[in-house]
């Protein structure tokens, strides 16, 4: 990994490549069916491709964004306009700028279909008008790992900040533990990423090292420092605290196994049916991580092997252009899937700001 990548190219390249991972699986979205999705899009997807009718996000174009590239963008706008995570604002945008633009059903809203977890905000914020902090649901989706990939993108030197705005953010949404220590623990590998560390074998090494200073809320067994050990084997968990760091740890499994001659998957998005094809949290970070550090510095391969694995591919694909994106910056993403992309130049301006913020400037 070179030096010379700056926070600010590694903090661009994640926003962009997010963005680029969500709108290359928009047309092949879903089909779990991987003879069917081949018959339709050929042997090899390799750029932005038009939904079928009757598809999912039919009668969107090649380029544009599904919904969570939609709310990715309010969160983004949130940050750059307010400078900081402010958690009230992208509650007043998802309110005022998505909200009023569903109807609780599955197809409808901006990016032709709307989540489980969503839906289900929706209906307890809008129909029974309950506060935010009352909306969140057990969905096991990457649905909130799709947008606070922007918090860990701003506060990539921070990681206690990007810890606990991440948790909060997730919370918003979905309640499950399980499902936000996997986001969280996501949200800290991208981060590390941005802030220039390797994606390797020592990645969940480096991570819980924060942990057992106190620094990422996970529990341990042990912890270092110089404060005397309560009684008994472990710390005390406290609230807010993760309990077990297995989470974290997952990266540097995965990343053991790409780089293990004796373990091979080829071709490389059949990732998709040895991690899982389904929307689970549980399929799609391992998938990611694989796919990143298999192609470290190759961005368009991580990325559209994500997309030709079929199934959920647009979450796969959304997971891996970010850690993709941050290990090689902005510019290992080619043209092509910049200028194909749609409102690119306002979404390159606020990958330019966040960038700015996440190294401090």
């Amino acid at each position: 990994m070179s030096n010379a990548i700056t926070i600010e190219q590694r903090a661009r390249g994640a926003l962009m490549g997010a963005y680029i991972g969500d709108a290359l699986a928009l047309g092949p979205h879903w089909y779990y069916n991987l003879d069917e999705l081949q018959q339709t899009y050929g042997p090899w997807i390799s750029d932005y491709t038009e939904p079928e009718p009757g598809r999912y996000h039919a009668g969107l174009k090649a380029g544009q964004s599904s919904q969570a590239g939609f709310i990715l963008d309010l969160l983004v706008e949130s940050l750059t306009d307010q400078g900081q995570y402010n958690e009230a604002h992208f509650c007043q945008q998802l309110d005022t700028k998505l909200f009023p633009q569903l109807d609780g059903t599955p197809m409808q809203g901006p990016g032709g279909y709307t989540s489980q977890s969503i839906r289900e905000a929706w209906r307890l914020r809008v129909q029974q008008k309950k506060p935010w902090g009352q909306v969140a649901g057990l969905a096991d989706t990457t649905e909130a790992a799709e947008r606070i990939l922007a918090l860990a993108i701003r506060y990539a030197l921070q990681p206690a900040e990007l810890a606990r705005c991440i948790s909060s953010n997730t919370a918003l949404t979905q309640y499950d533990t399980t499902v936000m220590a996997m986001t969280v623990a996501y949200g800290c590998v991208l981060g590390s990423l941005v802030r220039g560390e390797p994606l390797d074998t020592q990645t969940s090494g480096r991570l819980m090292t924060l942990v057992h200073d106190g620094v990422l809320p996970f529990h341990a067994v042990t912890s270092t420092g110089e404060q005397t050990p309560p009684p008994g084997p472990e710390a005390p968990r406290q609230v807010g605290q993760f309990p077990s760091p297995d989470a974290l740890l997952t990266a540097s499994c995965i990343l053991q196994a790409a780089t293990d001659p004796d373990i091979r998957i080829d071709p490389a998005w059949k990732a998709s049916l040895v991690y899982g094809m389904p929307c689970a949290v549980y399929h799609q970070f391992p998938a990611a991580y694989y796919l990143a550090g298999r192609f470290q510095g190759d961005f368009e391969l991580a990325v559209l092997h994500a997309v030709n694995g079929g199934g959920q591919n647009q979450a796969r694909a959304i997971l891996t252009g970010a850690l993709s994106g941050a290990l090689g910056g902005i510019q290992s993403i080619p043209e092509r899937f910049i200028t194909g992309l749609e409102n690119h130049a306002q979404r390159q301006k606020w990958a330019q700001q966040l960038g700015q913020q996440a190294a401090g400037k």
